[in-house]
């Protein structure tokens, strides 16, 4: 069984010249573009703690990190193809998975209150799914949402494919939120996959999809240096 690594935290607000000095100078030239300051700001947070998060697990310097693109855009590394890693933000919180010789995808969202929740289930959720979160509370509807959304999320960012593979396509068992009932086809059979909440904090949701069965270390840091827990999923 293996074993997925995620750090999760709130990215600063406040510019930090540490975080700007472990950026590519392909990142800092993206960072100058963005007008909004405290976008750029979470920007180059996000993107150090993701440099940091590598640089740990590989042993290596962060500023040497050289990032690539697949044919759809899903970064990887070059040099260590066998490493794995998917980064989500919202707002000022951050994700970060890890693993080895797997597929993984992770998504992080605010849980907040929308008016056009049930248009989103009617657009992205099959009917099983659809079935399932009309059958709640109301009061359970938003947070059932998310986590519906966040799994799915996951998933089409672990195939690389992103949202345009269809969340509809991507069929999270209601009875059994751990696993899939349907995938797209070329990423058959689903009951190679399994997908896993987070705790990411009050008022957050999180998931994190790969394929095959793990154990889940998940790490709460500002600096990456805070406790780690500790679950395990059959």
């Amino acid at each position: 069984m293996s074993t997925i690594e995620c750090w999760h935290g709130q990215l600063s607000d406040e510019a930090d010249h540490q975080h700007w000095q472990r950026l590519s100078a392909e990142e800092q030239a993206h960072a100058a573009t963005l007008k909004n300051p405290v976008l750029r700001t979470r920007y180059v947070s996000v993107r150090s703690h993701l440099r940091q998060v590598l640089a740990q697990k590989l042993a290596i310097q962060a500023k040497a990190i050289v990032f690539s693109k697949a044919e759809h855009g899903k970064p990887y590394l070059a040099d260590y193809p066998e490493l794995a890693f998917n980064l989500s933000h919202s707002a000022n919180a951050w994700v970060i998975a890890v693993g080895w010789g797997c597929r993984l995808g992770v998504d992080i969202e605010i849980a907040k209150p929308r008016a056009n929740l049930a248009a989103l289930v009617e657009k992205c959720f099959a009917d099983v799914e659809a079935s399932y979160w009309h059958s709640l509370p109301e009061h359970q509807q938003t947070a059932a949402f998310y986590r519906f959304w966040t799994r799915k999320e996951a998933f089409v960012k672990a195939t690389g494919r992103g949202i345009a593979l269809g969340l509809k396509q991507c069929v999270v068992n209601p009875e059994q939120p751990t696993e899939f009932l349907t995938v797209p086809a070329e990423f058959a059979p689903a009951s190679v996959w399994r997908v896993l909440d987070l705790d990411v904090g009050q008022g957050l949701v999180g998931a994190v999809a790969v394929d095959q069965a793990v154990v889940v270390r998940q790490t709460h840091q500002e600096r990456l240096n805070l406790q780690n827990l500790i679950r395990a999923v059959d």
